[in-house]
C-alpha cells in the first residue's frame, strides 16, 4: 500500500476522532436546565421551596458550570453558582448558605456524587441519578445544613 495513502487514512481517522470530542463532552447526562417537581419531592426539614431550577452547562476542559435559583417558602430568593470538573476536587461556591465549596465526582454513566463543605467542614452530601432517557433526575441530599439541621431530602427534577 502507498505510504501517502496510509498517512492520509491515519490523518482522516484522527480528524474524525477529534471532531467528535466536543460533541461527546456536551452529552454529559446532567447538562441542561432542570425544574424541581415538588409533588414528587420530599423535604426534611421542611417546608419545601416554592420553586427550584438548576442549570448545568458544559465548560471548557471537560468541566461544568452550575447555577441554581430557589424561591424559598418564606418568599426569599437564593441564587448560587459553582464551576469545576467532575474530578472530586473542591470547587468554590458563591451564594449557597450551606456550602462554600463543593466537590463533584462522576460515579457511573448517569450518577454523580457531591460533597459540600462550609468552613472546611462537611455539610451536605448529594447523589444525583439521571434517568436513562435523560428526561428526569433524582437528587438525594443528606447531612447538616447551614442552620445545623439534619437534612434528608429527595428532589425529583424534570428537564426543561
Amino acid at each position: 500500500m502507498n505510504p501517502k495513502t496510509v498517512l492520509k487514512g491515519i490523518c482522516f481517522a484522527v480528524a474524525i476522532a477529534l471532531a467528535g470530542t466536543p460533541l461527546a463532552l456536551a452529552q454529559e447526562p446532567v447538562f441542561g436546565t432542570w425544574k424541581v417537581n415538588l409533588a414528587k419531592s420530599k423535604y426534611s426539614p421542611g417546608p419545601a421551596p416554592k420553586s427550584s431550577m438548576s442549570k448545568w452547562e458544559s465548560a471548557q476542559g471537560n468541566g461544568f458550570k452550575l447555577s441554581v435559583d430557589i424561591d424559598a417558602a418564606d418568599g426569599s430568593t437564593q441564587h448560587w453558582e459553582s464551576s469545576g470538573k467532575f474530578d472530586g476536587k473542591e470547587n468554590p461556591v458563591t451564594g449557597n448558605p450551606d456550602a462554600d465549596t463543593m466537590a463533584i465526582t462522576k460515579k457511573g454513566a448517569n450518577t454523580y456524587e457531591i460533597v459540600n463543605k462550609k468552613g472546611g467542614k462537611n455539610t451536605l452530601k448529594a447523589r444525583i441519578v439521571v434517568a436513562a432517557d435523560g428526561k428526569t433526575r433524582v437528587t438525594t441530599q443528606t447531612g447538616m445544613n447551614g442552620k445545623g439541621q439534619k437534612v434528608n431530602v429527595s428532589m425529583f427534577y424534570e428537564k426543561q
